[in-house]
């Protein structure tokens, strides 16, 4: 595995190299240190410490998505982590299969919202889909069905995309709200998750399955690069047990 760049690997104090890798069109993977990791708990002891912090949020900011591999947090409470609400069933999908950002119902978004999976003895089937905004809305709009794609509506959404009408991510909000509540209204439960499916492929998002200790840090309200998430099966949801993920708004939440 190559070397962390340069730019990455001077935004950490002397030590031990991170070894980095590009996940494709966006993001990258911390997958550890050249040598042994200076603490098992090494996002919190050393990468997010107040000194090195902000380098660490601006790597996210520029990248989009930074995975860390293998860290072992004793107690996630106590590093401000909360479980993640929300589930999924055979019927109606729940608010976090579609494409999202966290913290729309606050005044000010998080800058980065970061997930994670806990070392823990159950797996985790259910993936979670992160692509860049606002690539979810031009995907969705063109994943859509072809009986709704003619809608005047949807017409006109296209025409103003098309045009380069829409210069706020506020314009690019109210276009998404229209396509979701369509999709939720006119399609059934399995149809809905099969064109979220398709516009995952179309947008090339990131779902791999969760590795125990792995922590998914994304830009969720920035100027440079914005992604969005969303809860994503690739099977249909038949009751097995589920491993539990956690969260947390490390620029806000995480003490000084």
């Amino acid at each position: 595995m190559a070397s962390a760049p340069p730019d990455i690997a001077t935004t950490i104090p002397a030590g031990p190299r991170l070894r980095v890798r590009s996940l494709g069109a966006f993001g990258v993977a911390i997958e550890g240190f050249d040598d042994p990791a200076p603490h098992p708990d090494w996002l919190h002891e050393l990468l997010a410490v107040p000194a090195w912090r902000e380098a660490l949020f601006a790597l996210v900011d520029r990248e989009g998505l930074v995975v860390c591999r293998d860290v072992h947090t004793p107690d996630p409470e106590q590093q401000g982590y909360r479980g993640v609400r929300g589930r999924s069933s055979r019927g109606r999908l729940s608010q976090g299969e579609y494409y999202h950002h966290d913290g729309c119902s606050t005044p000010t978004r998080p800058r980065i919202v970061e997930i994670r999976f806990p070392h823990q003895a159950t797996p985790r089937h259910t993936r979670t889909a992160i692509a860049p905004f606002p690539d979810t809305v031009i995907a969705m709009l063109d994943a859509m069905p072809s009986r709704l794609s003619t809608r005047d509506d949807l017409v006109q959404w296209r025409a103003r995309i098309t045009a380069r009408e829409l210069d706020s991510a506020t314009a690019w909000d109210q276009a998404q709200g229209v396509f979701t509540r369509l999709v939720r209204r006119e399609l059934s439960t399995p149809d809905c998750r099969a064109y979220f499916d398709a516009v995952d492929v179309a947008v090339g998002a990131y779902r791999a399955a969760w590795e125990p200790g792995e922590s998914r840090l994304i830009a969720n309200e920035n100027p440079i690069r914005t992604m969005q998430h969303r809860r994503a099966y690739l099977e249909t949801p038949d009751g097995r047990p589920n491993g539990h993920l956690v969260k947390r708004w490390p620029n806000e939440e995480l003490a000084p």
